[in-house]
């Protein structure tokens, strides 16, 4: 029996489907493998249970409880938290990708053409995705097709809408230029809404540090002295 097979037995269809997906966004350049990622997470699991359970004398209970949390945390580590990196960074780069490929298509330039010009002069992990596009529309795929699979290795559903607008301008004829100005402005106001939450948050985290750091300094300070003047 071969690792998928025996992967494919344990887990069960959906969540191999769901764990594809989410390797899937990890992009183009990604070498990760739903099945090598598996049977690592198990493996190393199971080592991590073997060498707790006969390093230490209570290894009886450490073993369960911290190869449970590993096995749990292990995704989040390999996937889920660079997921998050990579769908911010496609994000800031979106903003000038859009206006780039919106004065291409101002030009006269139909959509294609448009994104290899603006793949050209752009560079960064969305520039690489539409890159991959126009490759696969240079091996026989249709436009529509590639945007249509590029939405599958995109993590962001603010870029995946803009791609579905493209995708349905280019089908339907719709005014691409109009749209682009829209999504565009869409996310200069999430990138404003990012930047105020951010701000709003720099109170709460003084707060917290003063609870922590210089109350206790202050006090110090105050009861010190009195402390010392009873131990004299």
């Amino acid at each position: 029996m071969n690792k998928e097979d025996f992967i494919k037995r344990v887990y069960n269809k959906g969540y191999l489907q769901k764990l594809e997906k989410k390797v899937k966004m990890l992009g183009i350049n990604n070498k990760l493998d739903v099945y090598d990622l598996i049977l690592a997470r198990l493996i190393s699991s199971a080592l991590l249970f073997l060498v707790l359970l006969f390093a230490f004398d209570y290894g009886y209970i450490l073993a369960p409880v911290f190869t449970l949390v590993y096995y749990l945390l292990f995704n989040k580590a390999v996937i889920t938290d660079k997921l998050n990196k990579r769908e911010k960074k496609l994000e800031s780069e979106a903003m000038h990708f859009f206006e780039v490929l919106t004065l291409s298509l101002e030009t006269g330039r139909n959509l294609t053409s448009a994104i290899e010009v603006t793949t050209a002069n752009v560079n960064g992990l969305l520039s690489e995705e539409f890159k991959e596009t126009v490759r696969e529309v240079s091996f026989g795929k249709s436009l529509s097709e590639s945007l249509s699979d590029m939405q599958l290795r995109i993590p962001s559903d603010t870029i995946n809408n803009i791609i579905l607008s493209l995708t349905e301008s280019n089908v339907y004829g719709n005014s691409i230029i109009k749209n682009l100005y829209s999504q565009i402005d869409f996310l200069r106001e999430k990138r404003k809404m990012e930047v105020k939450g951010r701000i709003s948050k720099v109170p709460i985290l003084i707060s917290v540090i003063s609870v922590f750091f210089f109350i206790p300094l202050i006090l110090l300070l105050i009861v010190g002295p009195i402390i010392l003047s009873y131990l004299g």
